[in-house]
């Protein structure tokens, strides 16, 4: 009996020790630079540990077949290099992560305060705009005290308020042909309200997207950030997803990128990322950070108080080419010069 547990066992460590001899595929891809940019060229292969015979292998970027080595052209950002093969009658796809970065090295700006107005410091701010009239729109966030404002934003009177239903969380907004357009956080919904006195037109819904951050847009499409790197273009009409950028500078991908603003071809961007406050300057069309705004020293500022939080709002003001920045239950909205620093 002791006999035939023993060789029991023995067959059971055999058997566990051949199934360690797995058909363990990876891709090996070898970068030229820690940061690659485009241009810069990569190499790769299947690793192949047991000399499988590897047949119909095919290597693929955003669809496209590629070749060993390879001249990058790409999106920067996140990309995916994808192969599949087959060994014998059964299919492999394998899949390998890289990043593309900027070529280009962000200029540092910092501001210059010209005016400080009075702010409502239980607003949660999420999203700030002007209309062609001179008036702010706001948007606040927090489950049950969410809302979207017109303000006077020299007298702080507020014209007209709008309370969303206390299971939406508020977030960005924006303002085009004469209607405004709020996101909301996790519930993967916005609204568009008729500009003059807020009543809703409808509501949309969030495709590819995580969740809803920020909001800006160019006059033709809207820009929608939701918390990762990304950033959206949406079609005016439908609200469709139709792309995405990634905020990348030459040594770092950019994520949680928040309220949104819409200048002079570029996205201005308030985010998460630092530990400092900190506003980007972003390049539309590629994702690439052209600029870092250093505001730090501007929440100092404002009232300290139990439920003071980040800076977040940021809105250009066409009339007085300036802009205006405040935060989450700041007392202060700022009107600003963005200038380049020394």
């Amino acid at each position: 009996m002791i006999n035939r547990l023993c060789s029991i066992i023995i067959l059971l460590l055999l058997i566990s020790c051949g199934s360690t001899k797995k058909e363990n595929f990876n891709i090996d891809l070898i970068k030229t630079k820690e940061y690659l940019k485009n241009n810069d060229q990569i190499e790769f292969t299947i690793n192949n540990p047991l000399d499988k015979n590897i047949t119909n292998l095919k290597f693929k970027i955003d669809d496209n077949l590629v070749s060993s080595p390879f001249l990058l052209n790409n999106k920067l950002g996140k990309n995916i290099l994808k192969a599949t093969f087959n060994v014998n009658e059964k299919k492999y796809t394998l899949k390998k992560e890289f990043v593309i970065y900027s070529s280009v090295k962000p200029k540092i700006y910092t501001y210059k305060i010209i005016n400080e107005f009075s702010h409502d410091m239980n607003s949660y701010t999420q999203g700030l705009e002007f209309d062609n009239n001179n008036f702010l729109y706001e948007g606040t966030g927090q489950y049950g005290f969410s809302m979207l404002k017109k303000i006077n934003f020299e007298s702080g009177e507020v014209l007209e308020k709008l309370f969303l239903d206390k299971s939406y969380f508020g977030e960005g907004i924006t303002v085009l042909n004469n209607k405004i357009y709020q996101l909301t956080w996790k519930s993967k919904i916005g609204f568009i309200y008729n500009l003059n006195d807020f009543k809703l037109i409808r509501s949309f819904n969030y495709k590819n997207s995580i969740e809803g951050w920020g909001l800006c847009n160019d006059g033709e499409y809207l820009y929608k950030s939701d918390g990762s790197e990304k950033i959206w273009k949406l079609d005016k009409n439908n609200l469709e997803e139709i792309s995405f950028i990634n905020v990348v500078t030459n040594n770092k991908v950019i994520n949680k990128i928040n309220e949104l603003e819409w200048f002079d071809n570029k996205i201005y961007a308030n985010t998460y990322q630092f530990n400092k406050e900190v506003g980007l300057i972003i390049d539309s069309s590629t994702g690439q950070v052209d600029g870092v705004i250093d505001f730090s020293g501007l929440k100092d500022k404002v009232k300290d108080h139990p439920k003071l939080d980040v800076l977040n709002g940021i809105a250009y003001n066409k009339k007085r080419k300036t802009f205006f920045i405040t935060g989450k239950n700041w007392n202060k909205l700022f009107e600003i010069k963005i200038i380049e620093k020394n």
